[in-house]
């Protein structure tokens, strides 16, 4: 592994930036930015735990990538710490602060089904700033006519379990949503997700009809971590009732999983309970 000291200049960590963003991996970014020296000095540490650059201070420096793990963790995706918050021992350094940002590639969906509530998801998900594919095995169903917005990637699959796993890459920044037209159609879906990383998968459908096709990827031998990541039946509870709304609650559900968010109510509850 590098040392964090290295002197790196910015463009040799630029360069690695773009390099970890076309790979879809993850990684902190850490500024200086009040310091009674090396002001500005950066170090940037990958989800792996290698580093490029370095702050100046080595003992800094390794305290920032300790701390960089549990700022990845939180999901947050800028925050300024004061050094005393996390590095106490070097009072020296007390009052210096240190921005942290993720790096992460842009979130993208992949969603299995063009039906009704496929069509809906993958228009909220464009307004919400998620670069899409959308997959279905009836060619009609995605043609570009029904779909004009050139940052969704349309695929008229051949097979499933080849169109989903092909879409969903090395699954970083990813999240799948499966709302195929029937228990085959998600079966075969769901089973190359199972081979895959995806950060979220959902599962549309009624508790009976989500249960049997998870029992039958247990039968055959799926992953027991990856069957209880998964979120079936898919979304918040709302009282989603029209394709629109349930994709509100699907997107609502994706949103709370990648920001850290609970979904667990609303925000004014604690006014009524007090």
């Amino acid at each position: 592994m590098p040392s964090p000291d290295s002197n790196a200049p910015s463009a040799l960590i630029a360069d690695k930036v773009a390099r970890l963003l076309e790979a879809g991996a993850t990684a902190a970014l850490a500024t200086l930015i009040e310091a009674p020296a090396n002001v500005g000095t950066k170090l940037l540490i990958e989800d792996s735990g290698d580093t490029t650059g370095g702050l100046g201070n080595e003992a800094l420096s390794a305290a920032v990538v300790r701390q960089a793990v549990a700022f990845l963790n939180s999901k947050q995706e800028i925050r300024v710490y004061l050094v005393k918050e996390f590095a106490p021992q070097l009072f020296e350094l007390d009052n210096a602060q240190v921005l942290f940002e993720r790096i992460q590639p842009e979130p993208r969906l992949v969603i299995c089904g063009a039906g009704h509530v496929g069509a809906a998801l993958v228009n909220l998900a464009s307004v919400l700033g998620y670069s899409s594919t959308l997959i279905d095995d009836r060619a009609e169903f995605v043609a570009r006519e029904r779909f004009p917005d050139p940052r969704v990637d349309l695929v008229a699959a051949e097979n499933w379990f080849d169109a989903v796993s092909k879409a969903i890459g090395n699954g970083h920044g990813v999240s799948v949503a499966v709302v195929t037209r029937g228990h085959s159609e998600d079966e075969e879906c769901m089973r190359a997700l199972m081979t895959c990383n995806a950060d979220y998968v959902g599962l549309i459908g009624s508790k009976r009809r989500t249960r049997i096709v998870l029992e039958r990827l247990q039968t055959s031998g799926a992953d027991e971590n990856k069957l209880k990541r998964v979120h079936a039946p898919i979304g918040l509870d709302i009282g989603a009732v029209t394709p629109e709304e349930v994709a509100l609650a699907i997107m609502s559900e994706i949103v709370a999983v990648r920001r850290g968010g609970d979904g667990g109510g609303s925000l004014s509850e604690w006014r009524r309970n007090k």
